[in-house]
C-alpha cells in the first residue's frame, strides 16, 4: 500500500487565493493599454497559474521522479512543437509568392 503525504487544507485555500488573485490581475493588466506586452503578461500570469495547479492540485509536488519526469518531458515537448511552428509561421514571407499555373 503506498501512503501519499497528506498535504493540509491550508495549503489548498492558500493556492486557490492565489489563483483568485492571480485571475483579477489578469482581467484588470487587460484593461491597461501596454501595447504589445498585453500578451506577454497575460501569458506569463497564465502560466504561473498553470505552474500552481500542476505542482499542487495534481500532486506532481509530492509524486514520484517518473511522474516529474514525464511532465517535463510533455512541456519539452510542447515547446518543440510550438518552436516548430513559430519558425514556419516567421519563415513564411522570406520567399516571394509562387506564380500560378
Amino acid at each position: 500500500m503506498s501512503t501519499q503525504p497528506v498535504t493540509p487544507v491550508r495549503t489548498y485555500v492558500v493556492i486557490w487565493a492565489i489563483l483568485t488573485i492571480l485571475t483579477f490581475t489578469t482581467f484588470y493588466v487587460a484593461q491597461i493599454d501596454l501595447g504589445p506586452f498585453n500578451v506577454v503578461v497575460a501569458l506569463v500570469i497564465a502560466a504561473i497559474k498553470m505552474s500552481l495547479v500542476i505542482w499542487f492540485f495534481m500532486h506532481v509536488r509530492t509524486d514520484n521522479p517518473l511522474t516529474k519526469l514525464f511532465v517535463f518531458a510533455g512541456f519539452f515537448w510542447m515547446a518543440i512543437l510550438l518552436a516548430l511552428t513559430l519558425g514556419d509561421y516567421f519563415s513564411r514571407t522570406w520567399m516571394p509568392g509562387g506564380k500560378f499555373w
